[in-house]
């Protein structure tokens, strides 16, 4: 499984975040989108999420030669970032049996055995607008690397960890990424110091 961006854009109003955009992403390979604030890493984050629309060029996915459609290829990518938000009334276990009726979980892996492996088994029947901010990005780390999907993106992935967070982070990265295309947007080199090529955004404008 692949992506190929083809001079692809995005704009705001008449404000370009960033154009001509070429690049692509390979199986089993990780990516580190680097640049300063403002310069589009989220904004190009999302457009190869499918989440926003580039208003120029393409984002294309193909299995093999075959090309995947449009409206699947979102089939394919899970997604982590700040501005994504988590359904606060449920639980963890709940929330994460919710997703997994729209993508499969990893491997088969329960919610249950989940929680225990992000360490939030003591808070699982929670409401999730009772937890921290440390806890719920544990959970949206979660709901991405255990969903079964070729492509895992990652927008600042350890926004609100502390450092046994940024540890676990780094463990599921190395036990569940190795045959699966990583896409992380940071300036943080803690986040993607794994990732084996580097594309800075001011390069691609």
């Amino acid at each position: 499984m692949r992506i190929l961006l083809t001079d692809a854009g995005k704009r705001y109003n008449r404000e370009w975040i960033f154009r001509h955009a070429n690049h692509e992403f390979l199986p089993a390979t990780s990516y580190a989108i680097t640049g300063p604030n403002g310069s589009g890493k989220s904004t190009l984050l999302q457009v190869i999420s499918g989440s926003i629309i580039a208003n120029e060029g393409t984002v294309r996915f193909f299995e093999d030669q075959v090309e995947i459609a449009t409206e699947m290829q979102f089939q394919q990518v899970s997604i982590c970032a700040p501005y994504l938000e988590v359904i606060e009334e449920m639980s963890a276990l709940e929330f994460l049996q919710f997703h997994f009726t729209f993508k499969p979980s990893l491997n088969g892996i329960t919610p249950q055995e989940i929680v225990h492996k992000i360490q939030l088994q003591h808070a699982a029947g929670k409401q999730i607008r009772y937890y921290s901010s440390g806890m719920k990005q544990r959970l949206k780390l979660a709901q991405v690397f255990f969903t079964e999907t070729p492509f895992v993106l990652l927008d600042e992935p350890c926004t609100n960890l502390d450092t046994d967070g940024i540890a676990l982070y780094l463990d599921l990265i190395k036990d569940y990424c190795n045959n699966r295309t990583i896409i992380v947007s940071s300036n943080d080199i803690t986040e993607y110091s794994f990732c084996e090529k580097r594309i800075d955004m001011m390069t691609m404008k």
